[in-house]
Parts: C-alpha cells; structure tokens; sequence
C-alpha cells in the first residue's frame, strides 16, 4: 500500500472544540524550529507568560501553558493541589466535573461531591451546605463552562464561599477562556488551567495554567511529593522560570509560536471586544434556532455564548443530522456525551469560529437536514 502526504478536508468546525485555527496562527507554526533552550526561544516564552497573564487578568508570576491538552492541565492541578487522604470538594454538573472527581480518586484524595442536574449551574448555596458540614475539606474544585451540556457556573460566588471555609480552589476554564470573562484575580481564583483549541483558535496540545501565591506555598509546604514528575509545577518552573532555565522537558516548540500569536490576536482584538462578538453571535444563532423550530437545552444567564446546546427534536435521528452537516455543507458538529448522548448537539461559536458567515450557513444546513 502507498502512503501519500495526508492533506486534510478543510471543515467549517462548529463543535465543542476544536475550532477553527486563525491562518496567522498557523503560519506562526510553520517558522523554523529552534532548540527550547535557544535565548530566543525563551525570550519568546517570557512574552508568553505575559500575554497569558494578561489575558487570564492576573498578576500570579506563576503562568505558563502546560505542554499538553486541556485534560492535561487539569490533571496537574489536581496533581499538585490533592494530598493523598485530603477532602476534596467537587462540583459536579457535566462530564468534564465528573472527570474532576475521577482525578482526585486517583491522586489519593477523597471527593464530596457537590452535584446539580446536567445544564444546570452549581448552587453556591449547597456548596456553602456541604462545606459547614465537611470543615476538613481543603480545596474546592468546580467547571466554569461544562462542555458537556453548555451551562455556566458563577464562579466567582463559588470561590467566595470557599474561601469562607478556609479552601483553596481549582477553576476548570477550558471552554471559557477568551470567550467569556474569566477575572483570576478579582474573583481570587487560586489554580486556573484551560485549552489552547477553543476561544482562542489555537491548535490542541497546550494547557495554560496560572497559580496564586497562597497555592504556590501550598505545592511547596506539602506532606508528600506531587504524584507525577512531570507535571510537578515546582520543578516545570526551573524552566519557566528565572535567568538560568534548566531542563525540564523538551516543549513543543512550535506549538508554542502558534500559543503566542492566538494571544496576541486576542490583545489585539481586546479582551471586552472578543467577548462582545461571542455574545452578539449566539444571540444572532439562538433567534436563527428558533425561526427553525429548534430549542436551546440551556437558557438565561446560565447558556454560553460560544457554546449551544440544541435539544434534539423527537424523531430526528440525530447522528444522521450531523453526518448530513458535514458531507453536504463540511460543517461539524459535535453530539451529546453521558446522560445527553442522543439528546442533544452541540455546536460551538468559538473564537475564529465565531462569525455571521459561519452562523447564517450552519443554520441553513440544520433547516435542510430536518
């Protein structure tokens, strides 16, 4: 059998993630690779630093993007921040919760779940309810935007009421960051993690992560060490970090050039501009949902812009649906996970995605598929 060079279809992405890469991006990943220790090449990390400090709006010296996908900077949260035997605090109202809560069952610790039903935000309430009766829990995990069923939390009252009870926090922002406000310090979030493939239009591989100062003196004043070597954030600062960086990994540095150009479009764009596109847009999508006949599965102030959720009519075959999208109009789209498999689509509006031209086709396409 003969193999050629893979050339792939070039798909209008419209699901959960990926979404589309901005060409500027991709043209940063073709430039030549140098070596991750090149003066260059950690000039160029320091700016990184910068540009994600500013756009996580954070001052914590320690940012930097993990090397690898979103599911990998949430495990080195857990990693870092989990003892084995410690309470742990999940917030559980989707998938990616539930992934949360498998983490820290396997980093030793012992979860109590918080939960509410899938598309619904977490009640800061009953978190409140489970921390008075839990006073040993240590650290509160929680999703910002569950990719699983496109409903937001409001986490800043999460992470007050955690810091009421003495804990510190995890913060998923995988679906979130560059699309929505995500304000680390103002809402005194201590460990934010995100993805590199979602609002900011950047290739999947890399995790950014941010730690505070009172979870960076947690890492140091820990009873054991962090379960994993390589996502151990004190020793992946000796790279990140200093004027003599020493050898952690050999990062991938392309990927890197691509990181760095998604957040300068973003600096560009602006951050308050970037989220009022994302909100105009889904307002434009829901009215054009509607005009079809199709119901959102998340409404209100809990519904994401880059991200709907349309509840499958009954008798629609909804994986036919989707395969119709993307042979006639290349569009994707993206189905149900868990408990909603089979119930819904989810269609995202993220970042280079996120567009009228966009919108007006994929709507055309679901009118024809039904």
């Amino acid at each position: 059998m003969k193999i050629n060079s893979f050339r792939p279809p070039d798909r209008i992405l419209m699901g959960p993630g990926p979404s589309n890469v901005h060409p500027r991006v991709l043209q940063a990943m073709a430039r030549p690779t140098i070596g991750h220790l090149d003066p260059e090449f950690i000039r160029m990390m320091d700016e990184l630093k910068v540009l994600l400090r500013d756009t996580f709006l954070t001052k914590n010296e320690v940012t930097f993007p993990i090397s690898g996908p979103g599911s990998l900077g949430m495990e080195a949260a857990v990693a870092n921040m989990v003892e084995p035997g410690m309470k742990v605090a999940v917030c559980v109202n989707g998938a990616f919760g539930g992934r949360i809560r498998e983490m820290v069952e396997r980093h030793g610790g012992i979860p109590v779940v918080v939960d509410a039903p899938w598309g619904q935000p977490i009640d800061p309430a009953k978190l409140e309810d489970t921390l008075s009766k839990n006073k040993d829990v240590k650290v509160v995990a929680f999703v910002h935007a569950e990719t699983s069923t496109g409903a937001r939390s409001d986490i800043a009252a999460l992470s007050k009421v955690a810091h009421k009870y003495g804990c510190l926090t995890i913060a998923d922002t995988v679906t979130s960051f560059g699309g929505i406000p995500v304000k680390v310090d103002d809402w005194e979030l201590d460990v934010v993690y995100s993805g590199s493939q979602k609002c900011l239009s950047c290739p999947p591989g890399l995790s950014p992560i941010t730690f505070n100062d009172r979870a960076v003196d947690y890492v140091k004043k820990r009873k054991t060490k962090v379960s994993s070597w390589f996502m151990d954030v004190s020793l992946i600062l000796s790279y990140w970090s200093g004027a003599k960086r020493t050898y952690h990994h050999t990062a991938p540095i392309n990927a890197l050039y691509g990181l760095h150009e998604a957040l300068l479009l973003v600096q560009e764009e602006g951050l308050d501009k970037a989220w009022a596109r994302h909100e105009k847009n889904a307002a434009m999508f829901r009215a054009g949902l509607e005009k079809i006949g199709l119901k959102s599965f998340v409404t209100g102030e809990s519904s994401l812009p880059e991200l709907a959720i349309v509840t499958v009519p009954d008798g629609v075959n909804e994986a036919a649906v989707r395969d119709h999208l993307l042979n006639k109009y290349n569009i994707e789209i993206g189905a149900g996970l868990g408990q909603l498999a089979g119930k819904i689509w989810r269609i995202g509006l993220m970042g280079y995605t996120s567009n009228e031209k966009n919108i007006k086709l994929c709507l055309k396409a679901l009118k024809d598929a039904l």
